[in-house]
């Protein structure tokens, strides 16, 4: 292992809420990005519905706040959801700066409307590809900045004294070596664990890598039972989870069942603009009745021309698949798409453990709730990465987490493996999903739970790990596994994107959070 390098700021992922911290962290001292890809390898590259920001001429920071909260299922922190609200827009204009170009008409920002907005807010770039225009562009601007960024680096620890972090520990994908780098303070920018399911809009680099550095750091881990689903991906046989976004209904296309007949009026007021978890459950309700695999998604009654323009990316996508949107019906399926939960922070993107923060997707601020309102999250990353680098940067800046709206309740990772078998086989990462996703998946029961819970606990007796960047990402995946899966179990009720057969309604006794941190 060689002499550690110091730095000011390590930040840990490459998607925007790596790279727009990073690029605001450069003008504070020395900065690093760690990646365990290349630096365009994330999550956010595939966000297509847009972004979220109160700039319309109908709009108002409290009217996004409104929807926010209404989204979130009673779970959110009041605090955190204004200032996510009130400052979208300076953010927006920060990305401007940088170099995105958002999509307009006739000079204007053009503004879209997503389910559960109560007025058109989206910005997208691109038509369907805001997030790999956002991505592609502070990836160019830091590559050109004096940020470091090295590539194929995995971390495996967070190295912490005394409750305070002190550097990490990499292992180099290419090269089997370890490293560390010891920096002032760490940020977890690293993304979402949609690759603990078998269907998932999530790109391979979505292993939980964060939420389980934190946990073994001492972080306070919360939410995790709260993993959203989104209720169109692409399903096709021997084709990937293609997300087909939301804004396809906020423009018009309509979700149909075998026969060809809209449903979701059956299920909500707001029809197919329902928020995502209803729209999810009724489609797996449908799919059950009618015993089919999917649903599908139509835009055939929509302007053609107008498809191919505002949709370049889902139409080219389906085309090279053999369907032609503007003529044939989508079939789709839910599948998992983010994780609400995570490592829980203060409004400052402060963690329990000094040093250490965490924003984007891995983090947990309390804007999400239970049931995270579309294209908050792009919006997230950005309102929180500046925040963290504003307290950094103050004079006398203290270390706390904020209070919660709601209390807290303790989980504790269950031990005992009295009865399970020591010869357990190692999971492969298929196996892992493919338990997941039925224990643990849109609908749930104790039963189910319980069963994955100790088949979790038996892969976790396993001692005998080769040190590869999949062994590592599976190990992470693990552990979120029983993160999301205990909490589950736990919270006997039904709320926003948790929901139990056996509990299938909310209670009042459950408007709590809950909470793990490692004994």
């Amino acid at each position: 292992m060689s002499a550690a390098s110091h730095y000011k700021y390590i930040i840990v992922g490459s998607g925007i809420a790596g790279l727009y911290t990073a690029l605001l962290a450069r003008l504070h001292g020395p900065t690093l990005i760690l990646t365990k890809g290349s630096i365009e390898d994330c999550n956010t590259q595939y966000a297509q519905g847009g972004i979220a920001a109160s700039v319309g001429e109908n709009d108002s920071p409290a009217l996004h706040s409104s929807d926010t909260i209404a989204a979130s299922a009673g779970l959110y922190d009041s605090e955190a959801v204004d200032i996510l609200s009130t400052e979208a827009s300076d953010r927006i204009t920060d990305l401007i700066r940088l170099g995105v170009q958002f999509d307009t008409t006739h000079g204007a920002l053009t503004l879209a409307n997503e389910a559960a907005h109560s007025v058109p807010r989206i910005l997208h770039a691109g038509g369907d590809a805001t997030g790999q225009h956002i991505e592609m562009t502070l990836a160019s601007v830091a590559r050109l900045s004096n940020i470091s960024i090295l590539e194929n680096k995995l971390v495996t620890e967070i190295m912490v004294d005394n409750n305070h972090a002190q550097g990490v520990i990499t292992f180099d994908g290419i090269t089997g070596e370890t490293e560390e780098f010891l920096g002032d303070y760490i940020i977890l920018a690293s993304g979402g664990a949609g690759q603990l399911f078998r269907y998932t809009t999530n790109t391979s680099v979505a292993t939980g890598d964060g939420v389980a550095l934190a946990y073994r750091a001492g972080a306070e881990i919360v939410d995790m039972e709260f993993y959203q689903f989104h209720p169109t991906a692409l399903r096709l046989p021997n084709a990937p989870s293609f997300l087909i976004s939301e804004a396809t209904r906020g423009e018009g296309a309509t979700l149909v069942n075998q026969t060809g007949q809209p449903f979701m009026h059956h299920y909500h007021p707001l029809s197919d603009l329902a928020p995502r978890d209803v729209v999810s459950r009724a489609i797996v309700s449908e799919m059950e009745q009618q015993g089919t695999s999917q649903v599908w998604l139509k835009l055939t009654h929509l302007n053609p021309e107008w498809i191919i323009t505002r949709f370049p990316n889902i139409y080219a996508t389906c085309y090279q698949l053999g369907l032609d949107i503007t003529k044939d019906l989508i079939p789709v399926a839910p599948a998992a798409h983010y994780m609400m939960g995570g490592i829980r922070t203060s409004t400052w993107g402060e963690t329990n453990v000094e040093g250490l923060f965490a924003c984007g997707e891995v983090a947990c601020t309390g804007v999400h709730g239970a049931n995270r309102l579309a294209s908050n999250s792009l919006l997230e990353t950005i309102v929180f990465g500046k925040r963290i680098i504003t307290r950094t940067t103050e004079t006398k800046a203290t270390h706390t987490l904020a209070t919660s709206t709601s209390t807290s309740m303790a989980l504790v990772l269950s031990t005992d493996t009295t009865n399970i078998s020591n010869d357990e086989p190692p999971p492969t990462l298929s196996t892992l999903q493919d338990h997941v996703w039925d224990g643990a998946g849109i609908i749930r029961s104790r039963e189910g739970l319980k069963t994955l819970k100790e088949q979790l606990l038996s892969w976790t007796r396993i001692s005998k790990w080769v040190k590869t960047t999949e062994s590592y990402e599976l190990q992470n995946l693990l552990l979120v596994a029983r993160l999301i899966t205990e909490a589950a179990l736990l919270r006997e009720e039904s709320r926003g994107a948790h929901f139990r057969t056996d509990w299938p309604e909310p209670s009042a006794e459950w408007e709590t959070h809950i909470s793990s941190n490692k004994p």
